[in-house]
């Protein structure tokens, strides 16, 4: 407890100069949930989180008095929030009058109740590790379901049943993934079982819901265990069913990789390979989402188009431009944003393109195209790339390292001496439109992309030259007659 109080000592003077003014306005004020977990873990509390006996409004008129702002974006739910600047320093906190949630059994949107005494709110609580609140000011511990002996045996549990609890937000299944993966926690085998049993309710949570919690899964320092837990408790089938099917039987021969654990083997490698989070972008700081969405699907067109050949062999023709398709209607299903849609895919079609390049064979114009290709994702796609190699043959690591070693040297000369980032083709819209005589449109949008694909091809070769090809390239086309006629 010692040791919890002293993590928390720089915000110590806030929590006694808060519970203060809330036992001197007559109402409890404690903090609760996570700050409390974090301390007794020697974390860092991110946010403060406080529970009250004063209602929203007597909590408001007390914030008003201690902050420079205050919020009520959550006065339906009891919470208000405020921001406190003080000598360069702001701090915010929200305040939430105690709660006894119930759900309406349909959407499981939180039915406002509100409780009668901190025992009642903490039993509405997720897991016990959650359940946990320090009174304020005296700094009283209150654990009456467990959480710090649960904490300390690493074990994730209910205040109330697994089932009730699960019944009440399905959502909270996920959140359990999540806590094994940030937490390192596992879950007690009666949390267990209600997953597995309850998984197909989560299908009445909403996608932008459950996006976030896996978001906030993916974020973690280590996923993989929260991954492995999201498919054997079936939640995966329903949330990210591309990830389950990734567990082809091996085949008879043994001749192909298990793809699933491949994909988490290649999420730990990417995750890897990631920068600092201060580092520079061209370092892809860490957690990086796009990476980490891209390295986990990367392999989820393989299912379908699996063929055993004759002889005992097993392809995946066009996995990635199949698997592509499949990231973006998973994404766009889960209510991503449509960068991160485009952005993943985009990574996903790209992440075998590397291996054309052989021993070096791949000309300037080949390296040109992977570069501009890839456009601002080039950074992503060299750890993908990297990432994606995880044979046991230490030989055949070490020499696609090294071919992509080269490959990486030659793709920065080549952006040093042309600027690849910003490739255009010599001539620009108005110039080609004057050369050609012709207006804005198609023909014109025709004649850029010819040019753009000789800049490719041939690298900067000049306006003049550039002209001889654009009239060449016209006169094989045949509105170039028709403007003749």
């Amino acid at each position: 407890m010692k040791q919890a109080v002293a993590r928390l000592a720089p915000v110590l003077p806030l929590l006694t100069d808060l519970g203060t003014r809330f036992t001197q306005a007559g109402h409890e004020l404690a903090l609760v949930g996570g700050p409390v977990r974090d301390a007794f873990l020697d974390r860092t509390p991110p946010d403060l989180d406080f529970t009250t006996s004063a209602s929203p409004d007597e909590t408001e008129a007390i914030l008003r008095s201690w902050g420079t702002a205050t919020w009520d974006m959550g006065r339906e739910f009891g919470t208000i929030g405020a921001v406190r600047r003080e000598g360069g320093t702001e701090t915010t906190v929200e305040v939430t009058t105690y709660r006894a949630d119930a759900y309406d059994g349909v959407t499981r949107k939180p039915v406002v109740a509100f409780g009668e005494s901190l025992e009642d709110d903490l039993v509405r609580r997720d897991f016990t590790v959650n359940a946990m609140a320090l009174r304020l000011p005296s700094l009283e511990f209150v654990d009456p379901h467990g959480g710090l002996d649960d904490l300390q045996a690493g074990l994730l549990r209910t205040p109330s049943t697994p089932e009730v609890s699960f019944g009440d937000d399905p959502l909270r299944m996920m959140r359990a993934v999540r806590f094994v993966a940030q937490l390192g926690l596992v879950p007690a085998p009666e949390v267990y079982a209600a997953m597995q049993a309850m998984a197909s309710t989560i299908g009445i949570v909403s996608a932008e819901r459950v996006r976030d919690e896996l978001v906030k899964l993916l974020m973690a320092r280590t996923p993989r265990p929260g991954l492995e837990l999201l498919t054997e408790s079936g939640l995966a089938a329903h949330v990210l069913p591309e990830l389950p099917a990734l567990q082809l039987e091996v085949d008879e021969h043994h001749r192909h990789k298990d793809v699933y654990v491949h994909s988490l083997i290649v999420l730990d490698q990417a995750i890897a390979l990631e920068g600092p989070a201060d580092g520079p972008p061209e370092s892809v700081p860490g957690p990086d989402l796009w990476l980490r969405l891209a390295a986990l699907l990367h392999d989820i067109g393989k299912p379908p188009t699996r063929r055993f050949e004759a002889g005992g062999g097993v392809s995946f023709h066009h996995h990635e431009v199949v698997g592509a398709k499949m990231t973006a209607k998973r994404l766009k299903a889960l209510r991503f944003d449509k960068e991160t849609v485009k952005a993943v895919a985009r990574l996903v079609e790209l992440h075998l393109r590397f291996h054309g390049y052989g021993d070096g064979q791949w000309t300037d114009s080949a390296v040109r195209r992977y570069v501009t290709d890839a456009g601002p994702l080039l950074q992503r796609l060299h750890r993908l790339t990297r990432a994606d190699c995880t044979t046991r043959n230490v030989r055949k690591a070490q020499r696609l390292s090294r071919t992509y070693d080269e490959l990486e040297v030659r793709i920065a000369k080549l952006l040093e001496a042309e600027e690849l980032g910003a490739v255009r083709p010599e001539l620009d819209g108005n110039e080609i439109a004057e050369v050609l005589g012709i207006r804005p449109g198609p023909v014109l949008g025709r004649a850029y992309k010819h040019l753009l694909a000789v800049r490719l091809d041939e690298g900067p070769i000049g306006k003049e030259a550039a002209t001889e090809r654009l009239r060449s390239w016209w006169a094989e086309q045949p509105e170039s007659s028709e403007q003749q006629g």
